[in-house]
């Protein structure tokens, strides 16, 4: 029976970060995958996969908002090509997988993983021990009881589509759907497709800053991008050859000539046998305590599988956290590594951006935290004026002793500022502190005016 130091399940961004850290501490180890197409949801058709339509969709964007105001003919997107350069680098995602793990002296495992005991699995026919493993199984669409949801494509379909329709309707009103529906907006059918956002909620993109999702929305219906909530979806229909019909509550229905299902993930845990190795899960993933560790403290869960954060760079902290922690046990010592979560921002690719890191307004409200406030909408400074961009905005929210709480930043460069105020916020710099931090920043640029988002809360400015 093949035994290991560490068994790995998942060959996505986790497993891989985990497997070579690993291994480069001397561990003899086994990474698991059940796929044809090893390398995970990340590169092949999620982060890395979108990012080409999304450099494409923003590059369309700047260009028609600086429509005569210097530039004559906005540029024009081509889902084609784009479609083409994203699958030269997806196609060779697999191979140089599976290659570089070798090359490391990983062994790589075909075949689906089935827990047998708590501390053996077995993968298509043949058993193996360890002394520890890591679950790293990811998310996939999550299931929705709709009637003709087998009609919707998923993020991987879309990612494919060979060309965009005129009219796209998006089933949930989540990060997918935005930023595929900000997508086809700049790079579908010319003049442009229509895209509809059906959110069964009260309002899209719940654990966002409902005002900042608020001035994103007006600024997506611009472009034609239209969101409708507290809608129940009842059915989905084919009719004739192209067309689709989608059925809500109270009679109403949407023709469309696609639909995309953008409603959220699941973990992917159900069929892992986590009992037999006295793994606790629920629906929302794998129970795991700080270090990553599960109920069974032989067996550690990380990325989308988890009951935590689903985000690419979080998953790789999660898992050198737990090869880490792995380490450190074996040699006798406590486990100490863990993820800061309350510094993590998260980002929208729509344009503009929208980043966020920390709490809501109405969170800190709800939890009755005192907080002060810096924010303006519709921002007018030159930056911004010079690229035809309205709808920029900023909400920065601080409490006791200059601690920022949370920033949210609606922008064409929001990625780069929202990580200022994340790496502010790990490690403990203050508001006041930052400002002076900030004065020194490329001028004129978008992190340049971080100075004045954060000048009301200096006295003397």
């Amino acid at each position: 029976m093949p035994e290991y130091d560490v068994i790995i399940i998942g060959s996505g961004t986790a497993g891989q970060t985990a497997a070579y850290q690993l291994k480069d501490a001397g561990l003899k180890i086994g990474l698991v995958e059940h796929s044809a197409q090893p390398g995970g949801t990340c590169a092949l058709w999620g982060c890395q996969a979108k990012k080409y339509f999304y450099e494409g969709a923003e590059t369309v964007a700047r260009s028609r908002h600086m429509e005569n105001m210097g530039i004559k003919t906005p540029a024009q997107g081509d889902w084609g090509q784009l479609l083409d350069a994203k699958n030269r680098f997806t196609q060779k995602v697999p191979e140089n997988t599976v290659t570089g793990l070798e090359r490391k002296g990983i062994d790589f495992i075909r075949g689906h993983a089935r827990f047998t005991g708590e501390r053996s699995l077995s993968v298509a026919g043949t058993n193996y021990t360890m002394t520890n493993a890591i679950v790293a199984t990811g998310a996939a669409p999550a299931s929705l009881p709709i009637p003709g949801m087998e009609l919707a494509l998923d993020n991987q379909g879309f990612l494919e589509l060979e060309k965009l329709p005129r009219r796209i309707l998006f089933v949930g009103g989540g990060f997918i759907s935005f930023e595929f529906a900000h997508f086809a907006a700049r790079l579908g059918p010319s003049p442009g497709s229509s895209c509809v956002i059906l959110e069964a909620g009260p309002r899209p993109l719940g654990p966002f800053d409902e005002e900042m999702v608020s001035l994103l929305t007006e600024a997506s219906a611009r472009e034609n991008i239209t969101v409708h909530c507290q809608v129940e979806i009842t059915g989905i229909e084919k009719r004739g050859s192209e067309e689709l019909r989608v059925h809500t509550a109270n009679n109403g229905v949407f023709d469309t000539d696609l639909v995309v299902h953008g409603a959220g993930r699941s973990p992917v845990i159900d069929d892992l046998d986590l009992e037999k190795a006295e793994v606790t899960y629920s629906k929302k993933g794998i129970s795991v305590d700080r270090f990553m560790t599960t109920s069974n403290p032989r067996i550690y869960a990380v990325g989308d599988c988890a009951d935590t954060i689903q985000l690419a760079r979080v998953a790789d902290a999660e898992a050198g956290a737990a090869a880490q922690n792995i380490q450190k046990r074996r040699s006798g010592m406590e486990a100490n590594a863990t993820v800061a979560y309350s510094s993590v921002p998260a980002l929208l690719f729509t344009y503009p951006q929208y980043g966020m890191v920390g709490e809501t307004e109405n969170k800190l409200e709800k939890n009755g935290i005192a907080y002060r406030k810096s924010q303006s909408m519709g921002l007018e400074w030159p930056t911004y004026k010079r690229v035809g961009l309205t709808s920029a905005a900023y909400k920065i929210l601080v409490g006791d002793q200059g601690r920022i709480l949370g920033a949210h930043i609606l922008s064409d460069n929001a990625s780069g500022m929202i990580q200022t105020f994340s790496l502010a916020m790990k490690n403990n710099i203050s508001v006041q502190k930052l400002h002076e931090q900030c004065i020194l920043s490329p001028y004129p640029s978008r992190e340049s005016d971080l100075i004045y988002m954060l000048s009301p809360f200096v006295p003397g400015i």
